[in-house]
């Protein structure tokens, strides 16, 4: 056998095992007796209990070097264009590179699919998002879209500065997005992120207020890619497993433990949170609601490192409020007040925080780029769980 064909096949093999690793199939926090909160999640427990939303992903594992993807996530199945959808987007910490969220927040609508992906390849997923909004029926004579594209930086699982996102990545995400259960973990724009020192990846979950409050759903997805000190469920999991930020000179380590023995973690990354609710929501309380996701980050242990790009994309899929651009004198049927939005507030929150969770729960050990990331360790996150009381023992 040449040298090349032992090359070509060596290569195979690597995206071989990375497949086969990623049908490794591990629990939701849920799964384990944890319940994150006091509201009650929707039937999938993910954006999709929120009426209309849609989830498509494209994974690309390539070779020893190519670990990342898209995720779209679409308010309803129409024609965005013609019929927007109410929109706001919340800057954390801004260290990233949302395109198109400065014309969300002026128009306060969004009129295209929402994409999340690397860093890198914001361009040209952004370029895609333009080219299937021109060639949707009906838009034959649009001459401007606004693409909404968030990203998180996975160079170190993948080679990022090739930039391997293609036109057909973005569309086939679009066009095979369903509603249904998510996929979760190492999975579209989500590949190649690490959180807190172990894998991150794509996560989501729900909250359903009681008929008293609305009966609103408020789903989240998050694309997790940031560090921290990582508490679940109120336990400090990270400090308890050596990975916490920032490290301390062994000489104060006073106590036993894996805490004196660290393992340092890189505090930068980001954060992308997309927030969707069937309540009938305008652009301010949007806002509003975006703010508060922030509160289920910093529930997770996330410290708004300065290189890190934190942000959230709220919208609400609900019929009554979606926007016609022809109608000058558009009216929405009905909106929520002030006074309704404390109980859509705790459902982000709470929300949020499982569905970072849940974006390391259902991650696997992922290596690519010349490094390997651990996933979260559950038997041990299992034994501190039940240590704190957070989990019943069994």
């Amino acid at each position: 056998m040449s040298a090349r064909s032992l090359f070509i096949t060596a290569s195979l093999l690597v995206t071989a095992m990375a497949v086969f690793a990623q049908s490794e199939q591990r629990p939701r926090i849920r799964d384990l007796g944890v319940e994150v909160g006091v509201l009650p999640t929707g039937p999938l427990n993910a954006i999709t209990d929120v009426a209309g939303v849609k989830v498509g992903q494209t994974t690309l594992i390539r070779g020893d070097n190519i670990r990342t993807g898209v995720t779209a996530i679409l308010p309803h199945g129409g024609n965005l264009y013609k019929e927007r959808v109410p929109a706001a987007v919340f800057l954390g910490n801004a260290y990233g590179k949302l395109a198109g969220s400065t014309q969300v927040n002026e128009m306060g609508e969004i009129e295209v699919p929402i994409l999340l992906t690397a860093t890198d390849s914001v361009p040209r997923v952004a370029d895609a998002v333009i080219t299937y909004m021109f060639n949707l029926k009906g838009n034959e004579n649009v001459l401007s879209v606004n693409p909404v594209v968030g990203e998180t930086n996975d160079g170190y699982l993948s080679d990022i500065r090739s930039r391997p996102i293609s036109a057909d990545d973005v569309i086939s995400a679009i066009k095979n997005a369903a509603a249904g259960p998510v996929e979760e973990g190492v999975v579209g724009a989500g590949t190649g992120t690490v959180a807190f020192g172990f894998k991150g990846g794509i996560g989501t979950s729900s909250r359903r207020l009681p008929a008293s409050l609305g009966g609103y759903t408020v789903g989240v997805l998050v694309q997790t890619n940031f560090g921290g000190n990582l508490i679940i469920a109120g336990v400090p999991v990270g400090n308890e497993l050596g990975k916490f930020y920032p490290q301390r000179a062994s000489s104060e380590n006073k106590e036993p433990g894996p805490t004196r023995d660290a393992t340092a973690q890189s505090v930068d990354g980001s954060c992308m949170i997309v927030v969707a609710t069937d309540a009938p929501l305008e652009h301010r309380n949007l806002s509003r609601l975006a703010a508060r996701a922030m509160m289920g980050l910093a529930r997770s242990g996330s410290s708004e490192s300065n290189g890190s790009g934190d942000y959230v994309i709220a919208f609400s899929s609900s019929a009554d409020v979606r926007i016609d651009p022809n109608n000058a004198l558009w009216q929405p049927k009905g909106l929520l007040s002030n006074e309704s939005m404390s109980p859509l507030f705790e459902a982000v929150i709470e929300a949020t925080e499982e569905a970072i969770d849940n974006s390391m729960f259902r991650a696997h050990d992922v290596s690519g780029n010349g490094h390997t990331v651990k996933a979260l360790p559950l038997q041990q996150t299992i034994d501190l769980l039940k240590k704190h009381n957070a989990l019943a023992a069994k």
